[in-house]
């Protein structure tokens, strides 16, 4: 597993898998499964995800970040391989810049082999005449080319088809362009009079009896809808149990069943509350600060998001083991982040940081029981460090009397 050191930012640890991937060919020959296969493609994931941010928003130099340009050729090849042809073409161009500036690698087969993959970036992407241009180029270094000058006669066949040409150069507006400015740290709809309106106190919990001399901290981060931090409610001796009784179960998920999708890269396990005294201690005090009824919740979800972990926008309001909606979750945050991992809610532009010992709050349902829309939520990737979150998935039934419906339909 890649912790802290060397592998604790996301291209240095591809490329430390890389390496490892090469030296140890020949032991993995003899080994009935590729012990690196869901960690080469978890890191691929990574570098697309994270390093999407530092190519399109800002420079590398703002980051102090300078890659050789076949560095930046891999990454162009990983974008490609996900079909994200705008990304992938970006990553050519830029490796082609670098190329050019620095004079590294500057041969004609590997000049070449970047215009390949930028005309066929460009080609995909739509932009017909620029794959053109650069399938010239690469016929201009090699005349004798076959390949190229049938590359060349496909793209200029197709230029009669493509009455318009979109910008490849500048990343259009998606539906997830809200979620990665919220996770490079920019503040959406967070105007000086809403943080004014925002206040901490010392929370009893609705006057429960075992908080009455001892009120957790109570942060507002939103106010509509409410979305609460509660900071220091577990020790570290807690987290530390509740880590060492999940790591067990979390490296054999890494070897077996490790969570890796486009939108989802992480690792967990389930602890139930006899398993542990802690993870019954972790249910009663939920209980007690959110005064909700644990009796329908699910056991605890621990989960370990590495450099590169992520969970992209999503909703929680969905029928799970025949409970109805999951009215809540509840993350209790295992670890300090040193970068990166917040979790974010595009739809309304909240963003919280990942912080030890801290619970975050909110609420996936309306008082009805529908789901609310602006509960829409993600998980940033992590760029450095390690991400640990133990989850309670509290369901609707059971709650009809702790939170109460109101005399309005739409609430």
């Amino acid at each position: 597993q890649i912790g802290d050191g060397e592998g604790s930012e996301p291209l240095t640890a591809y490329q430390l898998m890389q390496r490892l991937r090469v030296e140890w060919a020949t032991i993995m020959k003899f080994t009935k499964k590729s012990l690196f296969q869901s960690e080469i493609f978890y890191l691929l994931n990574l570098v697309l995800y994270i390093t999407f941010f530092l190519l399109y928003y800002s420079p590398l130099s703002l980051y102090k970040i300078s890659y050789c340009s076949s560095t930046l050729f891999k990454l162009g090849k990983v974008a490609y391989s996900h079909e994200s042809y705008q990304h992938a073409f970006l990553w050519f161009f830029k490796s082609l810049q670098k190329l050019q500036a620095t004079k590294e690698e500057n041969s004609d087969t590997y000049k070449k082999l970047l215009l390949e993959y930028l005309s066929s970036s460009a080609y995909e992407f739509g932009h017909v005449p620029l794959a053109v241009y650069c399938a010239k180029q690469r016929v201009n270094i090699d005349p004798g080319d076959l390949q190229a000058r049938l590359d060349l006669t496909v793209y200029k066949g197709k230029l009669s088809q493509h009455t318009k040409t979109p910008d490849i150069f500048t990343l259009s507006e998606t539906s997830t362009s809200t979620y990665e400015a919220l996770c490079r740290g920019e503040e959406l709809n967070m105007k000086s009079r809403r943080r004014r309106q925002l206040s901490c106190r010392y929370s009893t919990g609705g006057g429960n009896p075992r908080l009455m001399y001892a009120p957790v901290k109570e942060e507002e981060v939103w106010d509509d809808p409410p979305i609460m931090t509660y900071h220091d409610v577990f020790s570290e001796a807690e987290i530390e149990q509740l880590k060492n009784l999940s790591r067990p179960g979390v490296s054999t998920a890494l070897q077996h069943q490790t969570d890796i999708t486009n939108y989802r890269v992480i690792q967990d396990v389930w602890l139930k509350d006899e398993d542990a005294p802690v993870v019954s201690s972790v249910s009663q005090r939920l209980s007690d600060i959110t005064g909700l009824g644990m009796e329908s919740a699910e056991s605890l979800q621990v989960l370990n998001y590495g450099v590169g972990g992520h969970f992209s926008p999503h909703y929680d309001t969905v029928v799970r083991k025949n409970l109805k909606s999951i009215m809540f979750p509840s993350p209790l945050q295992l670890s300090d982040v040193s970068y990166g991992g917040s979790t974010v809610f595009p739809e309304i532009g909240a963003s919280v940081k990942p912080q030890k010992g801290s619970v975050v709050m909110w609420y996936n349902l309306l008082r009805n029981g529908q789901g609310d829309w602006r509960s829409l939520h993600g998980g940033c990737p992590v760029y450095q460090g390690s991400k640990w979150v133990a989850v309670k998935w509290v369901h609707e039934r059971g709650q009809e009397f702790r939170r109460q419906c109101s005399l309005s339909e739409t609430e």
